[in-house]
């Protein structure tokens, strides 16, 4: 009896065997619609400012840009990976991208931010964002606020899809996108980008917030839906 069940039950597998091979396959449009993330075929490069010697902003309690900046973009990379982008951090580490034995701040934060630049080049980019945190000497300022360079459309378009992810998801800026034309990577770079700088440490109760896990991972979903935005949506004439 076990002879004969194991004898039916291998003849429905060859039928079933048969059957799938016989079958016309899927078109490959239908394939790749089927299996396509929003972000697939998208590379971007995520830039986590400062880091090494260069720490960036400092807030009370010697809280640093430079670390806020890495974990903000460690969580934006896992958002954009899942929806199907390839992504690059110009660095994954508390390390500036100068050589090793280049002496003095000013000449590693020279090399730092061209090699920067070479690395989104490198990479062949869509898109890039930098990410930054702001101080100043007055406490009473703060709101992240993103800027792009005035010539390049499509990073206006960048800038203003995340800034307005941030205002909707985070309430807490009413600040609009800025042109600025002296910023080296948005100036220098062939491909469209935008800096974010996420809030200030300057002032007591956004520096509280920035220093949380929690609101960390909101600032980065944010930037995120404001990319998948970027990605999807017709920039406004």
């Amino acid at each position: 009896m076990n002879r004969i069940k194991h004898i039916a039950i291998w003849l429905a597998g060859a039928v079933l065997l048969a059957v799938l091979i016989t079958r016309p396959l899927p078109q490959t449009d239908d394939v790749f619609r089927t299996w396509s993330l929003p972000l697939t075929g998208q590379t971007i490069v995520i830039d986590p400012g400062h880091g090494g010697p260069d720490g960036g902003a400092v807030g009370k309690g010697d809280v640093q840009e430079k670390d806020i900046a890495l974990n903000v973009a460690k969580k934006l990379r896992d958002y954009l990976q899942q929806a199907g982008a390839i992504v690059y951090l110009t660095r994954e580490t508390d390390t500036d991208l100068a050589a090793g034995d280049t002496k003095g701040l000013s000449k590693r934060k020279s090399e730092d931010i061209r090699k920067r630049l070479a690395f989104i080049e490198e990479k062949d980019a869509d898109f890039f964002l930098t990410i930054h945190l702001n101080a100043i000497p007055s406490p009473k300022w703060s709101g992240a606020q993103t800027f792009y360079h005035p010539t390049h459309k499509k990073s206006k378009h960048l800038a203003s899809m995340v800034q307005s992810e941030i205002i909707r998801n985070l309430e807490n800026t009413t600040r609009e996108p800025l042109a600025v034309n002296t910023l080296y990577l948005l100036k220098h770079a062939e491909v469209p980008g935008s800096l974010v700088e996420i809030g200030f440490l300057s002032n007591d109760q956004e520096r509280e917030q920035l220093v949380q896990a929690g609101y960390q991972q909101k600032m980065a979903a944010s930037i995120y839906q404001g990319v998948l935005r970027y990605v999807t949506e017709e920039p406004e004439e």
